[in-house]
């Protein structure tokens, strides 16, 4: 074998090596084919949702002002206009993560081009650059959005998410909003920040560490408990929609002795009662 097929050879197999060692190309995701997606980490790709679980806009009451503030951001982004990260937080079952998923299906209908639903789970976070990076190069504008995202102590991933946001040189892509939805205002224990205060040598500078994760959100929703009247829209509303075989005095009884059985009023308790009704009735609601 001469010195050259030597070489040729050495080459050969450094090549072969490095091609075991490089990254598997992610595939593109079938855009066009499903309206949302939930992003898989360990495998670095995007499933596609044959359907995506939600009710029609029209049926969210008493959220009247943020349902506004939400589909006018999102409107302006599917338009191609500049639109803001979006933070829905409050108490639990109020409708937030609902309203997004209404918010999208209202405004994909009348958009001119494609606007997808991308969820990325809490705790799949840390992979958020890697997905970001997929969905830069997409021929959509994408909704990327978290349920129930917050951080407790010791917790580190709320940093690159910072980054990811707003901080980096690369910056958010042009065909992406992230919006996402919490019980805590500033996605972090108050007994954390308390901590922070009263253990750091510089307390406002390590304050501002926990806090400005949401402020890296332009776009702050709040949501709070329903009074009667309003949950009382929303089991009439949803009554009305699903046309329940029910008189309306039984409705609006059966409905509140519900709520003081959960001890709360809510979209999703007005929900629940629902569905539980439905059965009752021997009604499908799908």
């Amino acid at each position: 074998m001469t010195h050259e097929t030597e070489h040729l050879a050495l080459l050969a197999r450094i090549a072969t090596a490095l091609e075991r060692l490089a990254p598997e190309a992610i595939p593109a995701p079938p855009w066009i084919a499903s309206e949302g997606f939930i992003w898989d980490a360990a495998k670095a790709s995007l499933t596609p949702l044959p359907t995506i679980a939600r009710v029609p806009l029209a049926l969210l009451k008493g959220i009247d002002r943020q349902r506004d503030q939400l589909l006018a951001n999102t409107r302006r982004f599917a338009a191609g206009l500049p639109a803001n990260n979006a933070l829905l937080w409050g108490a639990r079952g109020t409708g937030k993560s609902a309203l997004v998923k209404a918010v999208h299906a209202a405004v994909a209908a009348e958009a001119s081009a494609p606007l997808k639903l991308v969820e990325i789970h809490r705790e799949d976070i840390a992979s958020l650059g890697k997905l970001l990076a997929l969905i830069a190069t997409a021929p959509v504008r994408t909704l990327l959005f978290c349920d129930d995202l917050s951080f407790d102590a010791h917790d580190a991933a709320y940093r690159p998410l910072k980054t990811v946001l707003e901080g980096g040189i690369a910056g958010r892509p042009d065909n992406v909003v992230f919006y996402a939805t919490s019980n805590r205002r500033h996605l972090m224990p108050r007994e954390m920040i308390d901590n922070e205060r009263s253990t750091a040598i510089h307390p406002d500078e390590a304050v501002e560490e926990k806090t400005s994760l949401s402020d890296r959100f332009g776009l702050w929703l709040g949501f709070h408990n329903v009074g009667q009247a309003d949950y009382l829209d929303i089991v009439r509303a949803y009554a009305a929609h699903f046309a329940l075989n029910i008189a309306p005095k039984d409705l609006d009884r059966r409905a509140l002795e519900w709520s003081m059985t959960r001890g709360s009023r809510s979209g999703r308790v007005a929900w629940q009662f629902i569905e539980d009704m439905a059965g009752e009735l021997g009604q499908r609601l799908r």
